[in-house]
This record gives structure tokens, C-alpha cells and sequence, in this order.
């Protein structure tokens, strides 16, 4: 049996397995790098890192993180020099003429190739096999650097970031004029094409000159090869020999051209745009704390020093590829295949596509979110809230997109992302369970929109003033609703409480509240009235049904009711019923003394019922009688003591202490005795109902005796809430007064007054050992404080004026039709010279802060290293610092529960700091 030399083995792809094998296990493959000192940077070592590899896993396979992490340690200058000459070689490839390979070689040149190979026992390069071997060895290397700190991060920045001098003619300027694509509105901005980090500057005139560092270099090859005919775009759109074409990838903002099919080139795409991935990534090798002050040296370069024309390109390119995630592909086949059921699981493989349209999204979503250093926002001062802008200069790709103003864009885009909400919502919503795979970029389009109506202001009216925007709204609440239950999606689950806060700020969202909801949404959460209707019960469905481990959404979302409340009309019994549900709950006595943040959401959800009575009190008849029915509720609330308080709260510990008694004591009692304990038990719970327990309780048990003691206990093995209980805004919102004016009598009188608000030893003992999780001691100057300052006037007036007339037409002689009488009497009725006037409607919208950039920063970059675990681990052992990951005993295949819990930066680890993003739990893909 013959046997081929290697040389000759190579390009038919044997023996490759065995050369691959002992790159591993050889003393001259990956091993040397750590164990001999100083190799020289034209030594043929550095070749196999090169014409080794076949594919990103063999990368990732043979190269480890500690095999790089030893290297650095014993030699650190190979580490520096593979860096270099991989680097280099990169740039050289790209201006070599044979860059890129035919990707489908002919039957003759490959019979050439196979003779001009056995005559010289070498065979053809393949340029762009090694250029993107290139890409994965530098995907694999940068990781491990960036995750030095201290005295070792010199080696970074003096590998990377050097700048050397140079002859004055060894350097040319890029002279090419930039692509139109996004028209800039500003005159004064037309000179700031953002200086170009490669163009030469002067060191000693006419002398010398200073080269762009090898980072700069790096990005500059990175966007050439973005867009590189035969590399990432179509052959046909070179022009002449120049390969490097500025032609944005698909059809959309900025090109009404479609390039053209490029499927073959998609996975090309990917590996560059993940290597730009893995720069931005240094960051989350930063602390919390260090954020905003240290920001990532790579994103603040990309952001910051790209000129124009590469700005608007790579924005535009990365907008289409995602937003035409939905178009169907050009291969009938494929196409077909994609709308079968159970497809995921028939056709198994890596589809480039889905991961492309991933990564676009996750590097947009990085750099829209750059807001570290001086790439923060320009603080404009005028009106009551100050105004943050971008500029070209702090981060143009937050400022060109916020200079996108054409309908065809926004309509563009807005169809894109309904369009990915669709799916995720076919995949709930299916008779065969499992048979449509969920979106795994579900959470990067979801921080996309809220970019998009957070920095385009035109883009946010446009949504609002159409469908597009309540269907969009629609489909979050829906999507919060499905993974309210799963730990590892309740960052997401804030995100959308903050999107939905910042909608409801609208005034054009609340016109739309009286019209039905289109989108299509699951069966159980079919919508059955108006948008106002569905809203109602989504957020008492989220608040209801989590048992207080989303508390920290439940600000925002009742935030929301409260901004929408004056455009409510026609709600239903149901939604009706489930506001004084909620109001009554977060009314409860045990509730309100557990957290110093708690009484905020009983403000909100008096405000929600103020903004109605104002505003549209005959156009919601079945709220006002909701309201009437529940008037001690209200009326005790005027009367609140921390005494009477801590009675309820006693009440309730009673309760569940006579309760664990008669579980212990068997069945000795009579059934007589068992029916009055039962009955004396729910008597004493009645009043200690809590919101976060409304759903909780066992249904063979009373609900409302049962649902005070499951929230207490449920409590206390909880993670600490944040607190207080507010989104991450600047505390109070400049919209409203800091402190409500008090009760005016007339409203006073009609409440009851307590004879005494002094407290016995029993109840001093509750109070000093706090009530809440917090262990926080509520006192009655606390108690005083809030209580006084409760928006209570205008219900009391509606109580004093209505109860007594509906009253009376329950007392009449027709009590069968009692109930329509009521409503249409309340439909009918006016209090004009009652109520106040209505006041101007002032929302309190939502402001970012530190903290809240922080807490959305490490949410998005936790779900981005969650993503790369599959099937790469790019960042897989390796020191993250900007979040907390917790590992699971668990089987490596199941990469998704793998990472339990991914903290949100310095929100998580400051207990009871504004914007904490709750418990420590990751963002889940």
C-alpha cells in the first residue's frame, strides 16, 4: 500500500485529521507558543495557524483559552507576535490579487491545480480559507487578552494600540468619496465626516509620519472585508480590479438595489462581523462601576473615528440584513422547507441565515448602546426634562440613526421587526406544541425597537400614529406573559415594562386604546374588547400570577396604566374588576409595611383611578361601580395607622399559625369545631390579602385566606427586592409634584376616624422585627408621611356623591334589573360641579439613568455571551467582570441551561439601588 506524502495529501483533505491532531499533541504545535521563548515572527511555526484549520470549531477545538492564557504568562512576546503576524497577514491577503479563492472552482482549473500540484508537490493557496482562519485565531486570541488587568493589560495596549513612525512616503491617503446613503439634516454637521484613525498625521514635518495603531488597522480591514467582492458580496458587483465595493448588503434603508442573492457568503459575513463582536466585547471585562468610566478603547475607536461613508454603510447593512430576517429565500426549496413544522428538528444543521441575521443584530444593539466615556449623549437643557442627544462625534451610528426621517424607512423597518415578534408569537401559538422554533435573536430585535423609538423621534411618532404601534405593544405584553415564569428571561421581562412605560408617555398611544387589538396573538391571550381592555389584563396577569419575583416590573407597568387612564373609556367588568383587584392588594396592610417603595404603587394606582374619574367618568360606568363596590377599601385607606396596620399584620400571623396547628392535630376535632375554625381563620385573613399572592393560592383552599400567608412565605425566600419600588428613572418625575396635596376636608369627613393609634407590646414587637424580606421597620412617622399625601379627593367625592344614589336603585322594586340600572344611571351621570376641573394630562415618562444604562448594558451582553456558548464558547472560561455567571450542573449539550443567571452589572450587586434589575438571573436567548 502506497502511502502519500504529506505535501501532496494536504489540498484532497487527508491526513488532515492526523495534522490537526498533532498541532495539539506535538511539541511544535500550540505547545511551543508557551514553551519556547522568543520566536521569531518569520519562523514557519506561525504558518499552521494559518493553512491548518478547516472550519471555526477546529479553532475553537485546538486552541484553548488556557493554552493562550499559559502562553501569556511564560511568553508573552510569542502572544504579541502571533497577534502580529496573523494580523498582518490578514492585510496582506486583503491586497493580495488572489483574495478572495473562486469559491466554486471549475472541473479544468481544478485539473490544472491537481497537475501543477504533483509537478511541484505543492498545491494552489486558498487565500480565503487562510483569511478566515485569521479571523477565528484572533476570535480566540483577544478573549483572553482582554481579560488582563492590572500591570498585564500594558501588553494590550502595547501590542495593539501602539503607534509607530514611519517615512512620509510609506503612507497614502484614502481618498474615496463616501456613498450617499442617509441624508444629514444639519448644515453645521456636513464637515464632520469623523477624522479617519488610519489617516496619516504629521509627528516631524516633512519627515515622518504616524502610522494608525495595529487596532486601527484592524477595524480599517474589517469593514474592507464587510464588503469584498467574492469575500462577502456577490463577484458581480466589482468594478474594474478594485474588489473592496462600499454596496450596502441588502435592499432597504438608504438602497432600493438589491445586490443581489449572496446566501454563499453569509457565513463569511458572520465570522467577520463576530471577530468585530469580540473587540467590542472588552467591556465586559470592565466592573459595573467602571462602565461608563472606562469605556471599551475598541467600541469608543468604532463609534467614534470610522469615517462617514463607513458609518452609514456598515448602519445600513446591518439594519436590512436583519430587518429582511423574513424574506423568504431565493431557493425553492429552502423556502418551502423553512414553513414546514417540526423543520428545526428535520433539517438539522447550522442555519446561516438565522445566525447572520443574529449577529447583525447583536453588533447594531452593541453599538447603538455605546454611551461610555464621551460617547455619552449631549445633556441639552430646556423645558422641565433635560434633553440627551447624540452627536457625530460622541457615536455616529446613534446619530445617523437618529437622522433617518423617510416613511419607506420607517415602514421598512417597522414591518421587520413585527414581522420577527410574528414568529416568535407562531411558535407559541401552534396546535402542534414545539413544531416552530422560537427566535433565537428575540431579545436583540426587542432592545432594537427600544432604540429605535428612544434616539428617532420621527420613527416614534410614525409607530404611534399607525396600527404598527398598539400591535407591537400587543405582542411585548403577550411575550412578557409567556416567560414571566422563567427566571432567566425577567431581565427581559423589565425591559419590555420600560418599553411599554415609555409608549404609554404618548398621547397618541392612548388615542388607540379605544380600538380593538389586530395583532394575532396565542389563543390564551386572545384579546376581547378594546387595547385598553387587553392592557388592563396583561398587567394584572404578569402581577398577579408571579408571587412578587417580578416586583421590580411592577412600577413601570402600573406607571403605564397610570399614563393611559385619561384616554380609558368603555372598559370592561373584567378589566374593571382586575384594577380594584389590584389597587385592593397593593392596598393590604401586610403589603404596605413590607417595603419602604410599596405605598408608591398604591399612588400609581389612585392615579390610574383619577385619571378616569377627570377625565371620562360616564365613559366607564362598569369601573365607577367597581370603585362604589369597594368603597371601605378607600375609606380605610384615609384612616391607614401603623397600629391598625400591624393588628391586620398579627391577624394574619394568627391565621397561619392556627392553620399549621390543625394540620398538626389530625382529625380528632369534630367536623362542627373543624367548620367554625375554618370559618373564624378566614374571617381573620379576609383583610391581609395580598397583591402578590392573588394567583397563587391552592384552589381547594379560600383564596383569600391563603393568599396573604403563601405571599409571607414566598417572601422570605426570595431574593432582596430592589428598592424603592421605582423604575430607573431620576427618582421622581419632574412631570408631577414631588408631594401630592393633602385630603381637602369635605373628603375627610366622609372617612372614619380611628379613637386610638396607640400600639400594645405584641405589636412593637412585630414592627421592630420588620415585616418585609428587608427586614425593613416601618414607623409612624413613615407611615404619616405617605399616608397624608394619598391622592384620596376626588374617589371620595365620586363615593360621597354616587353610593348613596346607587343605593337607592338597589333598594328599589326592581331588583332583577338592578345591575343594568346602575350602569346606565353611572353612564349618564356628571360631576362637574363636584370634581375639580381636569387637570392637564402629564405623564411620567421614562429617563434614563447610570444606572439604568448600566443594568441594559449587561442584560444585552449577558444574552450576547450566552449565544456564543453555542457552538463556540467565544468567551467560555474566561473572567467576565461585568456580570455574574453561574454555572449548573448540567450536560454540556443543553447549552441554554448551562448559565442560570447572568447579574445586570452594578444594579444587581447594589442592593435596593434605583434600576436594580431584581434578582440575579441571566438573560436568556
Amino acid at each position: 500500500m502506497f502511502k502519500l506524502r504529506p505535501n501532496l495529501a494536504a489540498p484532497f483533505g487527508l491526513l488532515g485529521d492526523e495534522a490537526k491532531l498533532s498541532f495539539r499533541s506535538q511539541a511544535g504545535g500550540i505547545a511551543k507558543l508557551a514553551s519556547t521563548r522568543n520566536i521569531s515572527g518569520t519562523d514557519a511555526y506561525w504558518n499552521q495557524y494559518v493553512e491548518l484549520f478547516d472550519s471555526a470549531s477546529d479553532v475553537f477545538s485546538l486552541i484553548s483559552p488556557n493554552d493562550i492564557r499559559r502562553a501569556l504568562l511564560e511568553a508573552p512576546e510569542n502572544v504579541a507576535t502571533l497577534i502580529r503576524v496573523i494580523s498582518t497577514r490578514l492585510f496582506n491577503l486583503v491586497s493580495d490579487h488572489t483574495f478572495p479563492s473562486s469559491s466554486n472552482p471549475s472541473v479544468a482549473s481544478l485539473a490544472t491545480s491537481v497537475t501543477s500540484f504533483i509537478k511541484s508537490g505543492a498545491g494552489e493557496r486558498n487565500t480565503t480559507k487562510e483569511a478566515l482562519n485569521c479571523i477565528r485565531v484572533l476570535q480566540r486570541v483577544f478573549p483572553v487578552v482582554f481579560e488582563l488587568e492590572g500591570e498585564a493589560s500594558r501588553f494590550e495596549l502595547e501590542v495593539l494600540w501602539k503607534k509607530e513612525e514611519a517615512p512620509e512616503d510609506h503612507v497614502s491617503e484614502n481618498t474615496s468619496s463616501p456613498q450617499f446613503v442617509i441624508e444629514d439634516e444639519d448644515d453645521d454637521e456636513e464637515h464632520e465626516g469623523a477624522p479617519q484613525p488610519y489617516s496619516p498625521q504629521l509627528s516631524q514635518p516633512k519627515a515622518t509620519k504616524t502610522l494608525p495603531s495595529l487596532a486601527e488597522r484592524l477595524f480599517s480591514c474589517l469593514i474592507d472585508l464587510m464588503f469584498c467582492c467574492g469575500f462577502t458580496l456577490p463577484v458581480k458587483l466589482q468594478v474594474d480590479h478594485y474588489k473592496i465595493n462600499y454596496v450596502i448588503w441588502e435592499k432597504g434603508v438608504g438602497s432600493t438595489v438589491d445586490p443581489g442573492p449572496s446566501q454563499s457568503y453569509d457565513s463569511n459575513k458572520t465570522e467577520v462581523l463576530r471577530l468585530l463582536l469580540v473587540l467590542f466585547s472588552k467591556q465586559i471585562y470592565v466592573p459595573p462601576s467602571g462602565l461608563l468610566s472606562t469605556p471599551s478603547p475598541y467600541t469608543l475607536h468604532f463609534v467614534q473615528h470610522t469615517p462617514r461613508r463607513d458609518v452609514l454603510t456598515v448602519l445600513c447593512s446591518l439594519l436590512n440584513t436583519a430587518m429582511n430576517s423574513h424574506v423568504v429565500p431565493a431557493n425553492i426549496m429552502s423556502g418551502m422547507t423553512t414553513k414546514l413544522p417540526y423543520n428545526h428538528l428535520v433539517f438539522k444543521g447550522e442555519d446561516l441565515r438565522a445566525t447572520l441575521v443574529g449577529t447583525c443584530l447583536q453588533v447594531l444593539c452593541v453599538l447603538l448602546d455605546c454611551q461610555s466615556g464621551s460617547a455619552r449623549d449631549l445633556v441639552v437643557e430646556g423645558g422641565d426634562i433635560p434633553i440627551s442627544t447624540p452627536t457625530s462625534r460622541t457615536n455616529a451610528f446613534r446619530y445617523f440613526l437618529a437622522k433617518l426621517h423617510r416613511t419607506q424607512d420607517f415602514t421598512f423597518i417597522a414591518d421587520g421587526i413585527l414581522a420577527i415578534l410574528q414568529e416568535q408569537m407562531a411558535s407559541f401559538n401552534n396546535l402542534l406544541p414545539g413544531s416552530r422554533k422560537p427566535v433565537p435573536y428575540i431579545v436583540d430585535t426587542i432592545v432594537l425597537f427600544w432604540k429605535m423609538i428612544e434616539l428617532n423621534k420621527k420613527f416614534r411618532v410614525y409607530i404611534l400614529e399607525t396600527d404598527k404601534g398598539m400591535d407591537i405593544a400587543a405582542y411585548l405584553l403577550c411575550y412578557c406573559l409567556e416567560i414571566k415564569d422563567k427566571p432567566q428571561q425577567h431581565g427581559l421581562c423589565r425591559a419590555i415594562s420600560y418599553i411599554i412605560q415609555t409608549l404609554s408617555a404618548e398621547r397618541s398611544f392612548g388615542l388607540k386604546l379605544i380600538s380593538p387589538v389586530k395583532a394575532q396573538l396565542p389563543a390564551k391571550w386572545q384579546p376581547v374588547g378594546t387595547a385598553g381592555d387587553f392592557m388592563v389584563n396583561a398587567i394584572y396577569a404578569i402581577v398577579a400570577t408571579t408571587s412578587g419575583a417580578l416586583n421590580s416590573l411592577y412600577p413601570a407597568l402600573i406607571i403605564a396604566l397610570s399614563n393611559c387612564a385619561p384616554y380609558f373609556k368603555n372598559l370592561s367588568v373584567t378589566a374593571s374588576t382586575r384594577l380594584v383587584q389590584l389597587f385592593t392588594s397593593f392596598s393590604s396592610s401586610l403589603f404596605l409595611l413590607s417595603d419602604e417603595g410599596h405605598p408608591r404603587l398604591l399612588y400609581f394606582m389612585l392615579e390610574v383611578f383619577n385619571g378616569v374619574i377627570l377625565h371620562n367618568l360616564s365613559d366607564n360606568p362598569h369601573l365607577i361601580h367597581a370603585i362604589l363596590g369597594s368603597h371601605k377599601v378607600f375609606e380605610n385607606l384615609g384612616t391607614f395607622t401603623l397600629a391598625r396596620g400591624l393588628r391586620d399584620v398579627r391577624r394574619a400571623q394568627q391565621a397561619k399559625e392556627e392553620q399549621a396547628r390543625r394540620a398538626q392535630s389530625g382529625g380528632n376535632e369534630s367536623e362542627s369545631t373543624r367548620a367554625s375554625r375554618k370559618e373564624k381563620a378566614k374571617l381573620l385573613q379576609r383583610d391581609s390579602d395580598n397583591a402578590l399572592g392573588l394567583s397563587r393560592g391552592n384552589p381547594s383552599e379560600e383564596s383569600t385566606g391563603s393568599s396573604g400567608t403563601a405571599q409571607r412565605s414566598a417572601s422570605e425566600d426570595d431574593s432582596p427586592s430592589t428598592r424603592p419600588l421605582m423604575s430607573p428613572t431620576t427618582g421622581e418625575a419632574p412631570t408631577r409634584p414631588s408631594t401630592p396635596p393633602a385630603a381637602s376636608e369635605k373628603a375627610r369627613g366622609k372617612m372614619k376616624e380611628r379613637r386610638s393609634m396607640s400600639m400594645d407590646e405584641s405589636l412593637e414587637r412585630i414592627a421592630a422585627a420588620g415585616i418585609g424580606r428587608n427586614g425593613f421597620v416601618p414607623t409612624q412617622e413613615w407611615v404619616t408621611s405617605w399616608q397624608q399625601g394619598l391622592p384620596l379627593d376626588p374617589i371620595m367625592l365620586v363615593i360621597s356623591e354616587l353610593f348613596p344614589k346607587v343605593q337607592d336603585i338597589q333598594n328599589g322594586r326592581h331588583k332583577s334589573i338592578s345591575p343594568s340600572a346602575i350602569v346606565d344611571f353611572l353612564s349618564n351621570v356628571t360631576l362637574k360641579d363636584v370634581l375639580p376641573p381636569p387637570p392637564p394630562v402629564t405623564p411620567r415618562r421614562f429617563i434614563w439613568s447610570d444606572a439604568s444604562i448600566v443594568w441594559l448594558t449587561s442584560l444585552m451582553w449577558g444574552e450576547i455571551y450566552v449565544r456564543g456558548m453555542t457552538p463556540l464558547g467565544i468567551w467560555n472560561s474566561t473572567n467576565v467582570r461585568l456580570f455574574y455567571v453561574k454555572h449548573t450542573q448540567t450536560q454540556q449539550l443543553q447549552i441554554k441551561e448551562a448559565v442560570s443567571s447572568v447579574v445586570g452589572g452594578l444594579l444587581g450587586r447594589s442592593p435596593g439601588g434605583e434600576g436594580s434589575p431584581g434578582g440575579r438571573q441571566r438573560p436568556s436567548a
